[in-house]
């Protein structure tokens, strides 16, 4: 098999996944998973594509990182990860999409508004 990549975008964060055949390893922007994510919940978002179809020891990954906050990086290298598997299985898609894996989120931050402090916060009114 040869290398399969992806990209996965959630908020204002891309992430680019190179998928190949080895041993597990998750590697980020030449980091372990671990050491970019301490969190163990956000190493959970990560993995779940991968638990779900127990393919967790079976391909390392290499992951680009850009953009956005932590938990945007996670969930957008949770739908890059879920799409390069679609990529070299795609009977496994059905599986993945139930979980909710393949769909990406459209939700973003709503630009701000001429005249006003934040998108949809307003100035104090004063009636004199």
């Amino acid at each position: 098999m040869e290398q399969i990549n992806a990209v996965g975008r959630r908020k204002a964060a891309i992430a680019r996944v190179y998928v190949s055949e080895g041993t597990g390893t998750i590697t980020i922007n030449k980091r372990t998973l671990e050491e970019y994510f301490p969190s163990p919940i956000l190493q959970f978002i990560v993995k779940q594509p991968l638990s779900t179809l127990e393919a967790a020891e079976k391909y390392d990954i290499k992951v680009n990182l850009i953009g956005g906050g932590y938990k945007g990086q996670a969930e957008a290298l949770r739908l890059a990860i879920a799409r390069a598997l679609v990529k070299i299985n795609p009977e496994d898609k059905s599986t993945l999409r139930k979980q909710g894996f393949m769909t990406r989120d459209p939700r973003a931050v709503e630009r701000k508004k001429p005249g006003q402090p934040k998108a949809r916060k307003r100035f104090q009114f004063s009636k004199r």
